[in-house]
């Protein structure tokens, strides 16, 4: 199974990496980079799409949702029955949004091992019809992509916080003391969409530069296909939250 993901996903990533790196003029890592992610994310784009779709069909169903759960919180059986027709009614998985970032996951953990292992480290596993260079400049803007590095990783976060502002539930409506609990999912939700930014900041901190600039050009690219997924929809107003004591 290793020797497989290894012969499918690692090596081709490792070289299509150093052809780019060969080919793009100035021998720049970072661009060599850059169009590795561009040509992975066309790739995986038809995969990337249904994932958000279905992500947003979700979040657009929360409101409902919570009053479902709010309705039949003491009835566990009737409140999954009424869950199931309603995903039913709306032609929504809640599991959708889970298989495409799944299938996408072995291109992810390549890419990722391409860069903790070395780029540099790795030449000897580059096929016999692309052209070694002589050695791979890491550097880019002065910084070494293959360290740490911290503008890249704060890059990344405040991406991920735009991308994930961009699926946010609305809030619903609190009508009274009992409905109360109906606001918790979207509290968690906005709560979340402040907490994955955070996170991904500290885990870019210990990551290499290249691989945190990958994960920024990712982000950046997702965005783009939200807008373009959603740019004839109407933009979500916040609902107030009105609470009745």
């Amino acid at each position: 199974m290793i020797y497989l993901f290894h012969i499918i996903f690692y090596q081709p990533i490792l070289n299509l990496v150093v052809w780019l790196y060969d080919i793009i003029p100035g021998n720049s890592l970072a661009l060599a980079i850059i169009a590795l992610t561009v040509i992975i994310k066309l790739i995986l784009w038809p995969l990337s799409k249904k994932s958000i779709k279905a992500q947003k069909s979700l979040q657009d169903l929360q409101p409902k949702i919570n009053d479902l759960k709010a309705k039949y919180k003491d009835n566990k059986e009737q409140m999954g029955k009424a869950l199931i027709s309603l995903y039913k009614e709306n032609n929504v998985s809640p599991f959708s949004s889970c298989l495409p970032l799944i299938i996408q996951l072995p291109f992810l953990w390549a890419v990722f091992k391409v860069f903790r292992d070395g780029i540099a480290n790795n030449l000897d596993q580059v096929y016999s019809f692309i052209r070694v260079p002589e050695t791979i400049n890491s550097f880019w803007l002065g910084a070494d992509l293959s360290t740490p590095n911290t503008y890249l990783a704060i890059l990344a976060g405040l991406a991920q916080f735009f991308q994930a502002r961009m699926l946010m539930a609305k809030k619903p409506k609190i009508k009274n003391k009992g409905a109360k609990d109906e606001n918790m999912a979207a509290i968690m939700s906005q709560q979340m969409t402040y907490f994955m930014p955070v996170i991904t900041v500290f885990i870019g901190l210990t990551l290499p530069g290249g691989l945190t600039l990958y994960w920024f050009i990712l982000t950046l690219l997702t965005i783009l296909q939200q807008v373009l997924l959603f740019r004839n929809n109407p933009k979500d107003k916040d609902t107030e939250v009105e609470v009745v004591n």
